[in-house]
């Protein structure tokens, strides 16, 4: 699997990849100007969950630009009772005019209508998400949803990958995770308020720019904790592209990514509540899952279909780092996710 190790553009003048591979910081230069397809087919999306362990709620934050449409959603989860609420709405012809930034560490993503409000910012050291929502029913009976999180990025590795589909080498997925970014901030929920704790709370973000082939399902399961002391992350995921160039199965700790092969998920689709196990192909991970919450979605609308699973629960289990040492996981909580996608 051949790691990048220096700057390259993204894509040659034919819209295809320049190199395919994994880095631990973003190598590429995204250059949108050398995409070979319709502005209906180019995707770029920014995702963030925030997560607390300690005071069992987190929110997710959900801003694309798929082309013919845009999907910007603002979700609330209760881990305590199971529960997930959630507001979004579609933008129809977008066509990349939602301004995206071609990188992912500066910048600001904004988008607002008459149902809910979205603005990220991007300097450096830093991100600030800023989300309202006055329709937003809340769980106590409450109506709205608003919020300002912080969430610091000290210098660390992130997990990068840029590949491409084998029925379409000019459809590509540019994609960076960046895990463990400490949260602070304050969301009012209803008639609730509720604090993140820097010392305690992580974020983290998918960051994805491509043009995909138009029917996909993926598997993608991310963790960002604290593990002895230290930062611990994990991001596994595949099913999307042709992944013989690079996988995207990384181990974080302490600032540093340690890169796993091949992973399975293990999974009853007739019931996403059921337990799912995690394996590698080298013996470096084998995990249990224990599902709290399905934040379970359905959409059909013309030509946009969506059958999502992202569920939240606790990690049990035990991963190799690099060096040999073994680290073990205790009722970690994290997510993952099983997610259909013709658009």
């Amino acid at each position: 699997m051949p790691e990048i190790k220096k700057q390259i553009p993204l894509l040659n003048a034919d819209g295809t990849l320049t190199e395919e591979g994994w880095a631990r910081s973003p190598l590429w230069t995204y250059n949108r100007e050398n995409i070979a397809a319709s502005a209906l087919r180019i995707k770029e999306w920014d995702y963030y969950s925030i997560l607390s362990p300690s005071k069992d709620f987190g929110i997710t934050i959900t801003a694309s630009d798929l082309g013919y449409a845009g999907l910007f959603a603002i979700c609330f989860l209760d881990f305590k009772k199971g529960i997930f609420k959630q507001i979004d709405t579609l933008s129809v012809l977008p066509l990349g005019k939602t301004g995206f930034p071609r990188v992912n560490h500066s910048g600001v993503v904004q988008f607002e209508d008459k149902k809910l409000r979205i603005r990220f910012e991007m300097i450096p050291g830093k991100r600030i998400l800023e989300f309202e929502s006055k329709s937003f029913e809340a769980p106590d009976g409450g109506k709205g949803i608003q919020g300002k999180i912080e969430l610091s990025e000290p210098k660390m590795d992130s997990m990068n990958i840029a590949t491409s589909w084998k029925e379409n080498r000019k459809a590509f997925y540019y994609n960076t995770k960046i895990n463990c970014m400490p949260a602070s901030g304050q969301v009012q929920v209803g008639n609730t308020s509720y604090q993140f704790d820097s010392q305690k709370d992580f974020g983290g973000l998918d960051w994805g720019r491509g043009v995909w082939t138009y029917k996909n399902r993926w598997y993608w399961g991310s963790v960002s904790a604290w593990l002895g002391g230290k930062p611990f992350g994990l991001n596994l995921g595949y099913g999307f592209t042709d992944r013989t160039p690079a996988s995207e199965n990384v181990i974080f700790y302490d600032g540093k990514i340690h890169k796993l092969d091949e992973v399975n998920f293990i999974i009853d689709t007739k019931n996403y509540m059921a337990p799912w196990k995690f394996t590698s192909n080298n013996n470096r991970l084998e995990l249990d899952f224990t599902p709290i919450v399905d934040r379970s979605s359905y959409m059909n609308f013309l030509v946009i279909k969506t059958v999502q699973h992202q569920v939240f629960g606790k990690f049990n289990g035990t991963v190799i780092l690099d060096d040999g040492k073994k680290l073990k996981l205790e009722n970690i909580l994290g997510f993952a996710e099983d997610v259909l996608n013709h658009y």
